[in-house]
């Protein structure tokens, strides 16, 4: 008897709470929590500007943020196969191109939403999502990098989202002091990021893809995440001591060495303590940024 076959494109539609699985909400925060930063940053009240400040927190989180997710699941099927089975692509429970078409839509949604929002806005959306395509689908495949895939979402996640709060609230281009700032921290998440692929080594090693604890070994690649974010908010309280915002800047300082105490945990067992560190150091880099932005918007 033979056995049918459902075609890709008779799959049918996923059930909500996959989709919203696909979507990954816990990586939400990031993106979120920069542009709040960018919102401070701007110095501009923000009751007066609740609406932007909840629109953009959309934008970033649920519409970017978990369209990044759609396109890197879908084009990852075959990687998360190997490393988490369970995902709802690779297990059935979204069937067929319906992946694609999540992806796909999300992107069309964020770009006519942040059209409403101003132009610099819808730049910094055009390029956030040319980067997750980028990131994930061929022919760029950023993510096949150690050094340019976690640089990319690093920049999107933070510099991006810290460039669309500020650029909302003020209307315009935000100043150099911001820029900077952004940058910096942009930067030092690329070890943030760079923690984030211990969980894959097996199936990255499998599929090819040259993350750092791949190419580096996960001793060393442990090792530049921590330099990397440290000497990035070194720099940062540099220029902070250097604008006049002191009370900012000790406030970074204290909260690096915080994480520099933490460090030794994680070197000792990078693979295992990857995610005891994310919950707790990269809380501590977080907090740095609110107290820059705090500073730069003249709170601190």
């Amino acid at each position: 008897m033979a056995r049918s076959v459902v075609s890709p494109h008779q799959a049918s539609p996923p059930a909500p709470r996959d989709v919203v699985e696909l979507l990954k909400p816990i990586t939400w925060f990031p993106p979120m929590w920069a542009f709040m930063c960018g919102a401070v940053s701007s110095g501009q009240p923000l009751l007066a500007g609740w609406t932007l400040v909840i629109a953009g927190i959309v934008l970033a989180g649920p519409m970017v943020c978990g369209t990044s997710q759609a396109v890197n699941d879908w084009f990852d099927r075959h990687v998360d196969a190997i490393n988490e089975p369970d995902r709802p692509i690779p297990s059935g429970r979204i069937a067929g191109r319906w992946g694609l078409r999540i992806a796909q839509a999300g992107t069309l949604l964020s770009l006519c939403f942040s059209a409403l929002m101003g132009g610099w806005v819808f730049a910094a959306t055009v390029l956030a999502l040319a980067a997750a395509w980028a990131y994930s689908a061929p022919p760029f495949r950023f993510k096949s990098s150690g050094w340019t895939g976690p640089a990319v979402v690093a920049l999107t996640y933070e510099g991006l989202s810290w460039f669309t709060g500020a650029s909302v609230m003020l209307g315009g281009l935000p100043g150099t002091d911001i820029l900077l700032i952004l940058a910096l921290y942009s930067l030092g998440a690329h070890g943030i990021m760079t923690l984030n692929d211990f969980k894959a080594v097996e199936g990255d090693r499998a599929t090819g893809l040259r993350s750092l604890p791949v190419t580096l070994g996960v001793a060393r690649a442990a090792s530049v995440a921590c330099v990397g974010m440290a000497l990035a908010q070194v720099a940062v309280i540099v220029l902070l001591w250097l604008w006049g915002l002191a009370v900012s800047a000790i406030a970074v300082a204290l909260l690096l060495a915080a994480q520099a105490a933490l460090m030794p945990q994680l070197l000792r067992d990078p693979a295992r303590n990857a995610p005891w560190y994310s919950a707790t150091g990269v809380t501590l880099y977080v907090l740095g940024m609110l107290a820059a932005a705090l500073g730069l918007g003249g709170y601190l």
